[in-house]
């Protein structure tokens, strides 16, 4: 079977063919540096990861190129919150970026552009642009003229009439004053007083956020890629307006896949700061929430449909992990490279040849096994139907942890039976390419212990964990001071509230 991808650009899954074969070019539009990464990201760049694993284990040599966007107004309003710079935020943000992304064992892009360091790039191609008709200089700012471009709106289906609704809102009134087209939209910002600014022909002034990434595609990747990724949030206007630049200025098709992942809904509602339901990768994987707990909730779901986020949910994806980690401890010690680390694994570690996979040497079950994972994979990224080939062999071991945990003296004997191992090594390498990796046990606990999901907090972090909750009720954020308590609650640790503010815990 061949990979099918569905194609935001056709409306429909196509069989993936890339440009040159053997080789893939993907281009993922990245975080604007403000603050940090909250559970939206996660359950995106979880999604892309699996795609590029997937791709690599495939055998496909893959270039993956993931963009900062290091200079917008929301970073200029945080650095005057802090009296700080916008250097000083973007350079902050971009390190509990790579943290968070570390701990959710998500593989580091090969190369991050950002746009300050890409500025000549952007400037050669508004210059094209404004050369070919299909941009305009006003006062200091640079506009795409949407007009000139007859493909605009076949991303997102929309024509011109109905594109005000949801335009983007990065515009302020004085400047709509000075476009041709309602829908026209900035490329390069005359500089305003007090913020940061940059040389160019038009004076001086910053890049609009939509040139960014169809400047730093064709400096990375090249007038035309395989795939562009991103989340369903940003299809119109950011991916909409890529396509009409990069395409104007070039004569080329930017993309021939565009993929979109679903958004994040918490409790049913949308994710927003304004609802009191926003939670952040770091708060969220500090309450207690283990990281590849996180990672098996998101691939759950397919990556193109909403994901609701309920404590519920998470605690069935928590008994899940625990019952994976358990058959993935003792699968035998020939892991996968990578798969006891704490750092994401080398993508060169992920090729059926690092793996020592070999369809044609597996036993006929395993060899079956191996079969509907690749199908389900093939079939458009249907993880959650790849998530059932782990669990269904990673039940013989899971019993045996079992047995282990309980003493069982002819257990032990069972663990070192070919067969099993041969299971537990494919179950390995499977769960490699999702990302999956076993989780080491709490320091102090035995191997079978933390394979049973038992662990220890040590009271330095008990009493980190009750500031935590205590911040998040102050900031009445009483969902996250909730999971807080509740992750607490599974690892036997009880939480008394009592007069005053003060929490005095117990462990059960």
């Amino acid at each position: 079977m061949t990979l099918r991808l569905t194609n935001t650009l056709s409306r429909r899954a196509e069989d993936f063919r890339p440009l040159k074969p053997g080789q893939v070019s993907i281009y993922c539009c990245g975080v604007t540096v403000y603050d940090l990464c909250h559970l939206g990201h996660a359950r995106s760049y979880i999604a892309w990861d699996v795609l590029r694993r997937y791709l690599i284990w495939s055998g496909y040599a893959v270039t993956f190129v993931q963009n900062y966007t290091d200079i917008d107004d929301k970073i200029l309003r945080r650095a005057a919150e802090e009296h700080s710079s916008m250097e000083a935020v973007s350079e902050r943000n971009i390190d509990a970026f790579r943290a968070d992304m570390a701990r959710l064992n998500i593989l580091p892009a090969d190369r991050m552009p950002r746009a300050t360091q890409s500025l000549d790039a952007i400037r050669a191609l508004i210059t094209e642009l404004e050369a070919r008709g299909a941009a305009y200089s006003a006062d200091g700012d640079v506009y795409f003229a949407v007009l000139k471009h007859a493909g605009y709106g076949k991303l997102s289906g929309r024509d011109l009439a109905e594109q005000q609704q949801n335009a983007d809102g990065r515009v302020s009134d004085a400047e709509e004053a000075r476009k041709q087209h309602p829908f026209d939209f900035a490329l390069w910002k005359g500089a305003k007083p007090g913020e940061p600014s940059f040389p160019s022909p038009w004076g001086a002034g910053r890049p609009g956020w939509h040139i960014e990434c169809s400047a730093m595609v064709r400096e990375e990747l090249g007038d035309t890629i395989d795939i562009h990724l991103g989340g369903a949030d940003l299809i119109f206007p950011h991916h909409e307006n890529e396509i009409a630049q990069s395409e104007a200025a070039t004569g080329q098709e930017l993309a021939r896949y565009w993929l979109h992942n679903g958004m994040v809904n918490v409790g049913g509602q949308k994710m927003s700061k304004s609802l009191g339901n926003f939670t952040t990768i770091r708060a969220l994987l500090d309450s207690g929430i283990s990281p590849m707990t996180l990672r098996l909730f998101t691939l759950q779901a397919h990556y193109r449909k909403p994901l609701d986020f309920t404590a519920e949910a998470l605690e069935a994806a928590a008994t899940g992990w625990k019952g994976l980690n358990a058959a993935l401890g003792l699968a035998g010690s020939e892991k996968p490279p990578g798969s006891g680390s704490t750092e994401p694994t080398d993508p060169a570690a992920i090729t059926p040849a690092a793996t020592g996979s070999d369809p044609a040497g597996l036993p006929s079950d395993l060899a079956k096994a191996r079969s509907r994972f690749v199908a389900a994979m093939d079939d458009d990224l249907n993880t959650s139907a790849a998530l059932a080939v782990l669990f269904e062999l990673a039940r013989p071991l899971r019993a045996l942890a079992n047995r282990l945990e309980r003493g069982d003296a002819a257990a032990a004997a069972e663990a070192t039976d070919p067969a099993l191992a041969a299971g537990g090594r494919l179950l390995q390498e499977l769960a490699a390419v999702l990302g999956l990796r076993p989780e080491a046990p709490a320091s102090g606990t035995s191997s079978t212990a933390a394979a049973a999901g038992a662990d220890t907090l040590s009271d330095a972090e008990i009493e980190a964990q009750i500031e935590a909750r205590r911040t998040a009720k102050a900031a009445r954020d009483f969902a996250s001071a909730d999971r807080i308590r509740d992750a607490l609650k599974a690892r036997g640790i009880e939480l008394i509230d009592k007069p005053g503010g003060l929490t005095d815990w117990l462990r059960s």
